[in-house]
């Protein structure tokens, strides 16, 4: 709900609650391929709220599943998994048009994983996420250590889909940057991978000659990260080996060169078919509502179908019959400001029917 988040009261206020939200971010575990994904599509609404200087900020399906780079099949599984219930996101108004859904950016204190149930603090093993989709451990479910700025910048670019390095390498590098000199075992920590992941990804980004290893403690190579605005903080004393290739000449090695452009000239599609389905909509206009006031005539702006007006709306969440004034026992606002009518043969709670509104507009908006 709207009135659960939090009053900003000036702009620099603003940024110290993102820098905290970022913080809270970089310290959580990322468990699992689907975590780690998750980790991008929650970095890419932080970089949202940035721009916009708060928590509260506006995005589309499409614009953020290309700031993360992946689809919006695997963005929606991530948004309905982990993001929402665990209240790292909460979508308070659905888009419509031109415009994207308003989103408010949490702190994730709704996060009920089975590896911090008391009944379990004793075992050397947990029953799996069923969201992460993997089994945590004692070395594996403590706090993370990782720069997000490092993943925002990255997670877009070929070289990181899912067939190329992938969300792994993007964790691996990130801790590195944040503290070089780590072994494996620290590794899995403070990047939130399994002791096989670190080590098979550590293998595969060092022939490329973005890590290099001295003795047991692996470290960025000095050109790992050149010419994406973050700091370099590998030792230039040192020699690093073979020299770090461009992101472009991996993406083109795994393949993966040019999956970002189709992916936007896909959302361009469809964003062009949609604007054309709605002009054909706009065309059957109802007759314009005109009155007079000071001698001059005023055109009265008709509602938009996905809002209803503020006299019918009661604080909570019923509707007032605009002809009495009193309650429609009947008639329900869902979350994203639609009517729902909720009648005696239908068994269905109001959360379902809101579920399954939200779903069906969704299709719809994909079939657009």
């Amino acid at each position: 709900m709207v009135s659960t988040t939090r009053a900003l009261g000036s702009r620099h206020e603003a940024y110290e609650v993102l820098a905290a939200l970022r913080d809270r971010i970089e310290t959580t575990p990322w468990r699992g391929e689907r975590g780690r994904t998750a980790l991008r599509v929650l970095r890419a609404h932080l970089n949202f709220a940035e721009i916009a200087g708060g928590p509260l900020h506006h995005a589309s399906e499409r614009q953020t599943a290309e700031e993360a780079g992946i689809s919006r099949t695997t963005l929606r599984a991530v948004y309905e998994l982990i993001l929402k219930p665990r209240g790292w996101l909460r979508r308070l108004r659905a888009g419509h048009g031109r415009e994207g859904s308003t989103w408010y950016l949490n702190d994730g204190n709704n996060r009920c994983s089975r590896a911090s149930s008391p009944s379990h603090v004793r075992t050397t093993q947990f029953p799996p996420d069923p969201a992460l989709e993997e089994w945590p451990t004692p070395e594996t479910a403590t706090a993370a250590d990782i720069d997000s700025t490092v993943i925002g910048r990255l997670m877009g670019h070929d070289a990181f889909t899912h067939h190329g390095l992938g969300s792994s390498a993007l964790m691996i590098i990130s801790a590195l940057h944040l503290r070089s000199g780590q072994t494996v075992e620290e590794l899995v920590g403070s990047s939130s991978v399994s002791r096989a992941t670190a080590y098979r990804t550590l293998r595969r980004i060092a022939v490329h000659g973005l890590v290099r290893q001295d003795g047991q403690t692996w470290a960025l190579t000095p050109r790992t990260l050149e010419g994406i605005g973050v700091p370099t903080r590998a030792s230039r004393s040192t020699p690093g080996g073979v020299p770090a290739l461009g992101w472009d000449a991996l993406a083109h090695a795994y393949g993966t060169a040019g999956v970002a452009a189709r992916r936007k000239a896909l959302h361009s599609a469809e964003r062009a078919v949609y604007r054309r389905a709605l002009e054909r909509l706009a065309d059957h206009r109802g007759k314009a509502v005109v009155i007079v006031r000071d001698g001059r005539k005023v055109l009265v702006p008709a509602p938009r179908a996905d809002e209803i007006p503020a006299p019918w709306c009661a604080p909570d969440g019923s509707v007032l019959d605009p002809a009495t004034g009193r309650r429609a026992a009947d008639w329900r606002v869902a979350t994203d400001g639609r009517l729902i009518l909720i009648t005696s043969a239908d068994q269905r709670s109001y959360d379902e029917l809101a579920a399954a509104h939200a779903q069906a507009l969704s299709e719809w908006e994909s079939a657009a």
